[in-house]
């Protein structure tokens, strides 16, 4: 069994566009250029220095004063004796010698401290959380939601995943998604989301009983969010109804209405298919009335295809009498091109 997750661990988690290991390898190849460039111009200033030991200068005594000035102020058997020299070391190769330094404490920092930063980070964006979407499980159905929306046009980063596997989340992570573990069924994991800031709610979680308690939670948060839900059993459909669910999907009874269509015509399956597609050519969209198009019928939308009005709890098809004029407040559902369909 997974051990349970307490509410002090109910902290969102985001993964770093760059991994440690590249950041770690570009700090190194930083303080490698920049010793580099200090190299370079002890070699071409190499008669400004003298060596107290012999006198000579080689590559080998510049690439040691290179290092020992780099990593220190030096044992003073290398020191510049010329003018020039000594304003180098002093406005070219100290510069260098502390950004070096900088590097080096901020990769420490980094690695010591990022634990530490994250959480912090994490903390001020959970409490600035609005208008994002909630994926509740990261199974099947919950990846697929979660790529789906990315590919409809949602950002990754105003997306929120809670699954209390954290393999799961691992994965979900790679999207560029905000992640959380927890037990969504407890108030304290939804809350943790801001549940009721958040512009709709998917959940996916895997058992018809466990959806349908997370709905009844999520509802008592959020009496105004849209919850959508998947219920693998017919049964349950009107109990997660009753729970609060704005809109309820079987994944078998979608899959056996295209089955079912496509006997009697070939093209009928492949419409549906077309609809619900981020890359579809047409798509279903759904917008309020507007004051222009009061009084008007369904069919004369200019915005796209009319199929369906929603008036306060009823709903009314494009050949029903009550279609033939639009009110104020009639919820509107229509077939539109994909942008670059449009002529």
């Amino acid at each position: 069994m997974r051990p349970r997750v307490s509410d002090h661990d109910l902290t969102l988690h985001r993964k770093s566009s760059t991994p440690p290991w590249a950041a770690l390898l570009l700090r190194v190849a930083i303080a490698f250029a920049l010793i580099g460039i200090v190299l370079g111009i002890f070699w071409f200033d190499r008669l400004g220095l003298r060596d107290q030991s012999d006198g000579q200068i080689s590559f080998t005594d510049v690439l040691y004063f290179t290092m020992i000035t780099i990593t220190s102020v030096g044992y003073g058997d290398i020191v510049p004796v010329t003018t020039q020299a000594r304003m180098i070391d002093s406005f070219l190769v100290t510069p260098i010698r502390l950004f070096v330094w900088l590097i080096f404490l901020g990769t420490a920092y980094d690695f010591l401290l990022k634990r530490v930063w994250d959480r912090w980070r994490m903390n001020d964006i959970q409490q600035k959380l609005t208008g994002h979407l909630v994926v509740i499980g990261y199974g099947t159905s919950g990846a697929e939601a979660v790529r789906e929306l990315i590919r409809r046009g949602a950002p990754p980063a105003q997306i929120v995943v809670i699954d209390d596997d954290q393999d799961a989340l691992d994965v979900a992570g790679d999207c560029g998604v905000t992640v959380i573990r927890a037990d969504a069924t407890r108030n304290a994991s939804l809350e943790a989301v801001r549940l009721a800031m958040a512009k709709a709610v998917i959940v996916a979680a895997g058992r018809d009983d466990t959806s349908i308690l997370i709905v009844l939670t999520a509802r008592a948060l959020a009496p105004d969010v849209p919850i959508s839900v998947i219920i693998r059993s017919a049964d349950n459909e009107a109990l997660a109804r009753q729970a609060g669910a704005t809109t309820v999907i079987n994944p078998a009874s979608f899959a056996g209405l295209l089955l079912a269509g496509s006997t009697h015509g070939p093209h009928i399956a492949d419409y549906v298919a077309d609809l619900a597609a981020s890359d579809g050519r047409v798509a279903l969209h759904e917008r309020a009335v507007a004051p222009s198009e009061i009084g008007k019928p369904l069919g004369a939308l200019t915005t796209g295809l009319g199929v369906r009005v929603y008036r306060g709890n009823d709903c009314y098809g494009f050949w029903q009498a009550e279609a033939a004029a639009l009110k104020a407040g009639d919820m509107l559902v229509e077939i539109i091109p994909r942008d670059e369909d449009r002529s």
